[in-house]
């Protein structure tokens, strides 16, 4: 069989994935995933125009140099038939507007969340029988129009079934990841993962943000309190949701926030400081906010959850207030 006949089988064969709102998590999984996939990704212009020039720019732990041949597309028309999988990696604030922009693609396909919070996977399921859920601890940033750096890989890549009957798209998908040299597991209460990793968002994002103070600021002996309060609230409702978390009880999780997490990340800023900062919604409403309505859902008062969640959105609306 003649070489170029060989390389169009080949290309035949590889999965068809679309990441929608790419930006440092999805342009990096793009080029991790480029070498063993058709990549399509919806990002934004300045993104795209630097990455049809020369090409997706990487560095760090999934390593250095240039990526080639990542689609970047601007609309739903420009998707081709025979996407395989789509992956979402927007800010959870703009979960709804992507999924209605994309319904005519997402409809019917195997749906996965890459994001941040709580409740992501509920508006996608909305659109498609199939929804997988992940959490990534990786830590990704964008140094400039189509480039970003993977800077450290704390953990795997936990993805499980949100809903409907995805076993073999599951399947296939840690596959194709495994194969980009990507750590991987399933994880099989998915739901319980997202929850536990919202945790530490929930405990210290908003109160950084409001503070203008980095995560280490949550150990300090006056607003120590506070976030227990949060933390305490969220178990609370959590346990009414039926969701199982990896610590037994909300003192066991502060244990570990305070001897673990917050030390690891004294010196850094939550994004939702940087979305105020920069004068962007923030994803309150998918961590607190979150919080809260499901505890008036079950009738659990969650006045601190519910307190933050306020002064966000006012810190949202306000952005010039000092």
């Amino acid at each position: 069989m003649p070489n170029r006949d060989y390389e169009r089988m080949e290309a035949l064969q590889r999965p068809v994935i679309l990441i929608l709102g790419a930006g440092a998590v999805g342009l990096s999984l793009a080029g991790k995933l480029r070498g063993v996939a058709t990549v399509y990704a919806a990002c934004r212009p300045v993104h795209a125009g630097a990455i049809r020039e020369r090409g997706l720019r990487m560095e760090g732990v999934w390593g250095n140099g240039t990526v080639d041949a990542i689609a970047c597309i601007s609309g739903p028309e420009e998707v081709p038939p025979g996407v395989d999988v789509v992956v979402i990696t927007a800010k959870g604030t703009d979960t709804r507007a992507i999924c209605d922009e994309y319904a005519g693609v997402i409809r019917g396909r195997p749906a996965v969340s890459l994001q941040n919070g709580i409740g992501n996977e509920e508006i996608i399921a909305g659109y498609t029988d199939t929804v997988i859920g992940g959490t990534v601890t990786t830590n990704f940033s964008v140094a400039g129009p189509g480039h970003v750096r993977v800077l450290s890989e704390s953990a795997p890549m936990y993805l499980g079934i949100w809903s409907g009957d995805g076993g073999a798209a599951l399947d296939r998908l840690i596959g194709v990841i495994r194969s980009a040299g990507i750590p991987v597991e399933v994880e099989a209460d998915i739901r319980s993962g997202k929850w536990a990793k919202a945790l530490l968002n929930i405990a210290v994002n908003p109160i950084c943000a409001l503070l203008r103070a980095p995560v280490g600021v949550a150990a300090d002996a006056e607003i120590r309190e506070t976030v227990a309060t949060l933390i305490r609230e969220t178990f609370t409702v959590a346990g009414a949701e039926g969701v199982r978390l990896p610590w037994a009880t909300a003192d066991d999780y502060l244990a570990h926030l305070f001897g673990v997490q917050v030390p690891d990340f004294t010196a850094v800023y939550p994004s939702m400081y940087y979305d105020l900062q920069r004068g962007r919604r923030t994803e309150i409403d998918l961590l607190n906010g979150y919080v809260a309505r499901l505890g008036e859902r079950h009738g659990i008062e969650t006045p601190h959850n519910r307190c933050i969640a306020g002064l966000i959105r006012y810190a949202e609306a306000h952005p010039d207030t000092p």
